[in-house]
């Protein structure tokens, strides 16, 4: 079990570098999550930790695939991750948030029936998500995040929006949209944003099936398997991420049905109270957060520079 002392975290397989690529004091209102793009999370470690001609990077977290953590600065001290950004009328938000690093290779490109990553490495078709980012681009494919990674972020999220009174939870592709696209449609944001800042307060939008029967699917197209039967018409689902033709929602009440459903079949709610919404137990009760649209990005870039 993780718990912070001093703005460090303590708990099972957590370590510390510290890195010279720091700014000043940091009140966090913000968590945002990125991929490394890179090789591995030791790689990426040092690459944070080093001083470059040409810019520097850093975050205060790196998570690997095992679920192990690097620490490299405290959480009331700036690092260098946003690059610019805004968020909900805040620009530069290296200012305000909290940066956590995913091991992860990012978006790749098929090859026969592997994959291959921007720095040559070639990966399997079962480490690899294919689906369209949120802000569009088409079907490709994405490095998955492993089980134990994901459970890390949400716990890593929890933990941070409790201790500093987050405001929101978002990805490097929703405060720099025109620039970068990490975490990517292989993360589940939604769902780990849900899950820490309380459901019972959460303002995502609400829609409603309006075809007499929709398949919610493991991925944004028809050729996907669904996940569950298909949805009848008038079940509310709430929208986790969007995209132009295909959004990810999980579905209205007491389950963790999560999926994809072509957006010309749901149409959004009036903003009201959701029902049968019920709030997972371990959910910090805490203010509502602020919920701003991402605006859609212009070209796809490779760089993992911040």
């Amino acid at each position: 079990m993780l718990k912070i002392e001093k703005h460090r975290l303590v708990g099972d397989k957590v370590t510390h570098r510290d890195t010279p690529n720091v700014g000043g004091a940091l009140a966090p209102r913000f968590l945002v999550f990125h991929y490394t793009a890179g090789r591995s999370a030791a790689s990426s470690v040092e690459s944070l930790c080093t001083r470059k001609p040409s810019g520097n990077a850093s975050a205060h977290i790196v998570l690997g695939r095992d679920g192990a953590i690097v620490q490299l600065a405290p959480f009331n001290v700036v690092t260098w991750h946003a690059g610019q950004s805004q968020w909900n009328g805040l620009v530069g938000l290296n200012q305000y948030s909290i940066g956590i690093e995913m091991d992860n290779a990012g978006p790749m490109n098929r090859v026969g029936t592997n994959f291959v990553a921007w720095f040559g490495k070639t990966y399997p078709e079962n480490e690899v998500m294919l689906a369209e980012h949120k802000n569009g681009g088409g079907v490709r494919g994405w490095h998955a995040y492993t089980e134990a990674q994901i459970e890390r972020a949400l716990e890593l999220a929890q933990l941070l929006a409790e201790e500093y009174g987050l405001q929101d939870i978002v990805g490097h592709d929703d405060i720099a949209p025109g620039r970068k696209q990490d975490p990517g449609p292989a993360f589940p944001l939604g769902s780990i944003r849900t899950r820490s800042l309380g459901r019972d307060h959460d303002t995502a939008p609400r829609y409603e099936v309006t075809a007499s029967s929709l398949n919610i699917r493991k991925g944004p197209d028809a050729s996907f398997e669904p996940v569950a039967p298909a949805l009848k018409k008038g079940t509310v689902v709430m929208l986790l991420e969007q995209g132009n033709r295909w959004s990810k929602v999980e579905v209205d009440g007491p389950t963790d049905i999560e999926g994809w459903v072509n957006n010309a079949f749901i149409q959004k709610l009036p903003d009201a109270a959701p029902r049968g919404l019920v709030a997972p137990k371990t959910a910090p009760k805490r203010a509502p957060a602020s919920r701003a649209a991402p605006k859609k990005p212009a070209a796809e870039t490779r760089s993992r520079r911040k």
